[in-house]
């Protein structure tokens, strides 16, 4: 790499530009409350600029469910018909300030064909996606709720959900069509949405992206070469949407991007049967759901946009997980980025993280990266992934360099910046470089982006000095790719494990 574009990955992982932060892995174990809600578990949060001719979209999408085990039953890992699962965007004067612009609501509906079975998701061979075979349905809808306008809300669209990968009951998931078979790549096209006013949504089961060897990370620093991708062989869920930029009032500008999950108000009564000031309301309520339950009244109003609380709050990985101290992990889970300079910052001056690596990895040779990181309040506060949307689309992953058929696009690095990976801004120049930024995180996100190696490094180096002095880790974690290939067209993450055929480090 030459001079100049690694000085310039230094000054960009010090958040002088867009701010995105330095993180060294997401396990998806965030917060006390949440690892015991894995339906409402946020894992990654992804953002990039996909370019299609002359046509260019945000990508974004969220992952939740961590840690499925493929082929379990007889029930399976689903979207929660009672969970709101929602992708935030901030744009303009609210990007700076972490005040939500626009928000993507995904909600989700569950039925069965047939529930007097104990078959609970397969009646036979999957097809195609929704047929007869298929017992267990999800339809989710898109709402898009605009901020600006008094919270003015548009449904986008609506989709299925593909069955998940069992097996012999899903081939086509598959090598060779068979079941038996490990996953091949590939996209199930009959579950992407196309709508049109020109977006583009998926949800449904997909392999796990990130990778990494948390094991040894959390295992006091112990990093070990090779290391061991914790995540592998696990599934999850995502949903992910294509937005075009013309949406978004063009590309001239940064967005913001962050994802939260809510699930509905439960009031509990008290001694003495008052709930929030209120008892006469809540008996009431009460009284109905009794009759409900019981099957002599209808069923309860649905809830209103007030009677969902937040759970899980996900930006840029690990800010949660390994900079904010236990007492206020489930605190940050259910705030907004617009109160992080008030709660939380002080996590990010001085984190305890810097301190565990220069004592276990530095033998104590560093204590200047573990006080004082202004430079670490600057990229953390708010916690938003940034995308500089007028650069051209990002690189993509597929399945390695040298992979016969599903290479990476040409240029791209696992490493962005820290690899060579740069893209044209046109609408800023931060170093007098032309206006590069880096390819992918920590502008955006995508699929492929080794976070953890990138982070080490940025995590090592002192951000505070201009130059700044940049030290590495040149062994990372020893996890250099995920265990499936990428896909390069929407949605992206790698084909669902197989149930039947996977295989966990």
């Amino acid at each position: 790499m030459s001079t100049s574009v690694f000085r310039l990955s230094s000054l960009w992982i010090a958040g002088v530009f867009l701010g995105a932060g330095p993180v060294l892995a997401s396990s998806h174990m965030d917060a006390p409350l949440i690892t015991r809600d894995p339906s409402a578990n946020t894992t990654d949060v992804y953002a990039f600029v996909d370019q299609d001719g002359s046509a260019k979209n945000l990508v974004v999408a969220l992952g939740v469910y961590p840690h499925q085990e493929p082929g379990i039953g007889p029930n399976k890992y689903n979207f929660d018909d009672d969970v709101l699962y929602q992708i935030h965007l901030s744009l303009g004067d609210d990007l700076a300030r972490g005040r939500v612009t626009l928000s993507y609501q995904f909600v989700f509906e569950t039925s069965f064909r047939n529930a007097n079975t104990i078959l609970q998701s397969y009646l036979g061979v999957v097809q195609h996606v929704g047929d007869e075979s298929q017992n267990l349905l999800q339809r989710y809808t898109v709402t898009k709720v605009d901020h600006r306008r008094h919270g003015k809300k548009v449904v986008l669209g609506t989709g299925m959900v593909p069955p998940n990968n069992q097996g012999i009951a899903t081939p086509f998931y598959n090598q060779g069509d068979n079941g038996e078979m490990p996953a091949r790549g590939g996209v199930p096209t009959e579950a992407i949405a196309h709508w049109n006013n020109g977006y583009v949504a998926f949800a449904g089961q997909r392999d796990d992206g990130f990778y990494a060897d948390i094991q040894s990370i959390f295992d006091l620093l112990s990093l070990r070469q090779p290391g061991k991708d914790s995540q592998g062989g696990y599934n999850l869920h995502l949903m992910a949407l294509e937005i075009p930029l013309s949406k978004l009032g063009g590309d001239r500008h940064v967005v913001g991007v962050y994802a939260t999950t809510s699930r509905k108000r439960v009031e509990v009564l008290r001694k003495n049967g008052d709930i929030n000031g209120d008892s006469k309301r809540n008996l009431t309520d009460a009284v109905a759901l009794l009759r409900w339950l019981v099957g002599i009244g209808p069923a309860p109003a649905p809830c209103t946009e007030e009677n969902w609380v937040q759970v899980a709050r996900q930006g840029n990985p690990l800010f949660n997980e390994g900079l904010v101290a236990i007492a206020d992990k489930d605190l940050y889970s259910r705030s907004s980025p617009e109160r992080d300079n008030e709660l939380f910052r002080k996590y990010a001056e001085t984190p305890e993280l810097a301190a565990l690596i220069n004592a276990l990895l530095l033998g104590g040779t560093r204590p200047e990266i573990t006080t004082g990181r202004t430079d670490l309040a600057g990229i953390f506060i708010p916690d938003l992934i940034k995308v500089d949307l007028s650069t051209p689309g990002a690189r993509l992953a597929g399945g390695g360099p040298g992979h016969p058929t599903n290479p990476d696009d040409a240029g791209f690095s696992r490493l962005s910046i820290f690899g060579g990976d740069v893209l044209q801004s046109s609408i800023q120049d931060p170093f007098g470089l032309g206006g590069a930024v880096p390819g992918g995180w920590p502008n955006g996100r995508r699929f492929g982006d080794d976070v953890v190696d990138i982070a080490i490094n940025a995590i090592l180096s002192d951000l505070r000095v201009v130059p700044p002095v940049v030290n590495t880790f040149p062994p990372g974690d020893g996890v250099d790719a995920n265990d499936l290939p990428f896909n390069k067209v929407f949605p992206y993450e790698a084909t669902p494990q197989n149930g039947r055929n996977h295989q966990h480090p």
